[in-house]
């Protein structure tokens, strides 16, 4: 059976679907500076010494929601209530969550389903702000997401991610696509933009901001994967594929760095 899996893993394409990390990419307000990577120690500074050896390291710093990562459930509250009703002044901490912190978010194995929504309008992008509705995932659907698979929808603005400016205006998935999410059972969703949302629309019900983000991690339980790059896949017209996630454990931290893939059969 691992000779059979092995085989069927090599006869396969995967397709990466971070977005490369550099200082100056897009960072939301909320989560400036954002990234800073410098070498701290040169190939120069330990040669030469007594064997032909040297090495470099650098110094990472950067905020946990930057650049491709995923939202723990520790991230969002709604009405000071996280999800499962736990209350942060409970759970927080100056060193990190106590509970549902991003270590607690398992490895993402499963199926993904991708809903182009530009590719079904035929633009390379969705106008800047652009808000999809669930009617709309409805009508760019291919393969219906089901029970435990992780939702992605693409915007188009994966392509701009060397403009800040403009990537910050992306599309996003209005309150109805959400919800549309969440009745499908998925354990996660992901787009191609900074947060999922529509940057600044307000439901008028809830008067929030950044609706999925009230309903999807703290009332839902749904993990949120923002800035993919879905071009690829959309290029090739993958809409189902196995999906690959795997947050890295900062106990009780609020969200990870993560590198997911898609992996395609070439039967």
């Amino acid at each position: 059976m691992t000779a059979d899996l092995l085989a069927h893993l090599k006869a396969s394409r995967t397709y990466d679907l971070e977005q490369p990390r550099f200082a100056g990419m897009p960072i939301h307000e909320s989560h400036r500076p954002g990234y800073f990577y410098a070498l701290h120690r040169r190939h120069r500074d330990s040669f030469p010494v007594n064997q032909p050896r040297s090495g470099a390291s650098g110094v990472l710093t950067m905020m946990e929601h930057s650049g491709t990562h995923i939202d723990a459930l520790c991230h969002q509250a709604c009405g000071l209530e996280l999800f499962g009703g736990k209350h942060p002044d409970h759970v927080e901490t100056a060193a990190g969550f106590t509970e549902l912190g991003v270590e607690t978010v398992p490895p993402l194995v499963t199926r993904g389903v991708l809903i182009d929504v530009a590719g079904h309008q035929g633009v390379a992008r969705l106008p800047e702000l652009y808000s999809i509705t669930a009617d709309e995932l409805e009508a760019a659907l291919v393969h219906r997401p089901a029970q435990g698979d992780v939702l992605l929808v693409r915007t188009g603005y994966a392509s701009v991610w060397h403009d800040e400016a403009l990537y910050l205006r992306a599309a996003g998935l209005h309150k109805s696509a959400s919800i549309w999410a969440a009745d499908h059972g998925v354990v996660a969703v992901g787009a191609d933009n900074m947060a999922w949302d529509v940057p600044g629309e307000r439901d008028p019900e809830t008067g929030s901001t950044l609706f999925g983000h009230l309903y999807l991690l703290p009332q839902k339980g749904i993990y949120i994967i923002e800035n993919l790059d879905l071009e690829n896949l959309a290029q090739d017209r993958q809409t189902e594929f196995a999906f690959v996630c795997l947050p890295l454990k900062f106990k009780g931290a609020t969200g990870s760095p993560v590198r997911p893939i898609a992996i395609v059969s070439q039967d």
